[in-house]
């Protein structure tokens, strides 16, 4: 359904709407004033008029609930109204040929499908694993005159890592298509749908975003959901936000290793998450550039000016209306937002024989390991650097051969800033 729906006498008159779009193509006028009656008759007069069994194609089965899926209660509402419309499916079994639905989320059926006990849902299906976009075999094969001026690894790495096997990877048609009518690397999928719904949801669940880096998953996770209990992991893999990036088969249950699919999402998901943990967009973007320029030049004292100036400029009002900074992980959060939007090489919650490090910033010239600490009340700064020494998190990366910059930072909620930050650098 195209526009956004606001509720059910909204999601009644689209219906009708498309109902009355498809008399008019089929030269069919239907009797029934109920949407279910409707719907059923048009199916049945339909088969009746042609002599085929009649085809059924639903685009975005879903949207009018995700368009709502941070007020609850309309959600429901508009769960029940399209239960309602593809209940007749199931009546009308003998007219129809077959039915195809897709959409961004996979409702479990008991709460939408009531009784389409038949419904096949092909999403991680290995033989379908490549129905939605183009292999790097098709894109070589099909668009070589495109590519003769390209670098097919820098393609690869904004636009290339679509997975619902595990193993096979395909480019998001979209994006392909734009980057070599253009000629230029950006944004395109991305900006076509920005997820305003999945940021909510975010906020609301007070979400640790570097878990983002790497999700460990079971079938529960990535299967079917419902509005009463929304998985922010399961969404953003249902809408194509995190991809599987290995499959591993455990004990009971397969093991799904999820991340990002590609540069293009990372970058645009956590510069847009960013811009939504902050107050003013302007003055975020040019702290990104500051903040990557001082990384460059190992510029610790400058990277702490900015963030301490992002926290700073917030005012109380802001977080009055959306309690973000009552969870921890929402200054990690930012911090991790700014240097994975910049497309750095970070690794959160990295292990190694001592413990798992918070977050590392992986670059040619330096590592940058830092730990997070939120304070609590007279609790004494210090804590975050020492922890990185006492437990030799350096170790990992003496090998690289590159100055390896220890950076502990402290956090006070009441202040709402930094508190403490403090740096060593080994070689």
């Amino acid at each position: 359904a195209e526009g956004t729906l606001k509720n059910i006498i909204d999601l009644n008159e689209k219906i009708f709407e498309i109902l009355n779009k498809n008399q008019n193509r089929l030269q069919i006028k239907c009797e029934f004033k109920s949407i279910s009656g409707c719907f059923s008759e048009l199916i049945e007069k339909a088969k009746e008029k042609y002599q085929q069994n009649v085809v059924i194609l639903i685009d975005e089965y879903d949207k009018p609930i995700l368009d709502n899926i941070t007020n609850i209660e309309i959600a429901r509402e508009m769960r029940e109204g399209l239960k309602n419309f593809y209940s007749v499916i199931k009546g009308q079994d003998a007219n129809i040929k077959f039915v195809f639905m897709t959409g961004v989320s996979k409702f479990s059926k008991v709460s939408i499908f009531s009784g389409l006990n038949n419904l096949r849902d092909i999403t991680i299906n290995k033989k379908y694993s490549s129905i939605c976009g183009y292999t790097e075999e098709d894109l070589i094969k099909y668009f070589s005159e495109y590519l003769l001026d390209k670098n097919i690894e820098d393609i690869r790495y904004w636009y290339n890592g679509y997975s619902w096997s595990g193993s096979e990877r395909v480019y998001n048609p979209f994006s392909i298509l734009n980057y070599l009518e253009d000629g230029e690397f950006k944004n395109y999928w991305f900006e076509s749908a920005t997820p305003t719904f999945l940021i909510e949801l975010l906020k609301q669940k007070k979400y640790y975003i570097p878990n983002l880096e790497t999700i460990e998953a079971g079938e529960t996770l990535i299967g079917s959901f419902d509005i009463d209990y929304i998985n922010p992991e399961n969404l953003m893999f249902q809408a194509g936000y995190l991809t599987i990036d290995s499959v591993k088969q455990g004990v009971a249950e397969i093991r799904y290793k999820l991340t990002y699919p590609n540069f293009e999402v990372k970058k645009s998901l956590t510069e847009y998450i960013l811009l939504n943990y902050s107050y003013d967009e302007s003055q975020t973007s040019k702290f990104r550039i500051k903040i990557e320029e001082a990384l460059v030049s190992c510029d610790l004292e400058r990277v702490k000016e900015m963030m301490e100036s992002h926290f700073a400029s917030i005012p109380s009002d802001w977080y009055r209306k959306n309690d973000i900074d009552h969870y921890e992980g929402y200054y990690a959060s930012v911090f991790y937002s700014y240097f994975a939007s910049l497309g750095l090489d970070v690794r959160c919650e990295d292990t190694t024989n001592y413990g798992k490090i918070d977050m590392v910033v992986v670059m040619k010239h330096a590592i940058f390991i830092f730990e997070f600490k939120v304070l609590k009340t007279q609790e004494e700064t210090g804590q975050a650097l020492k922890q990185i020494k006492e437990k030799n998190y350096k170790e990992k990366y003496k090998s690289m051969n590159v100055p390896i910059y220890l950076v502990g930072i402290e956090f006070d909620k009441e202040k709402r800033n930094i508190v403490g930050f403090e740096w060593e650098v080994v070689k």
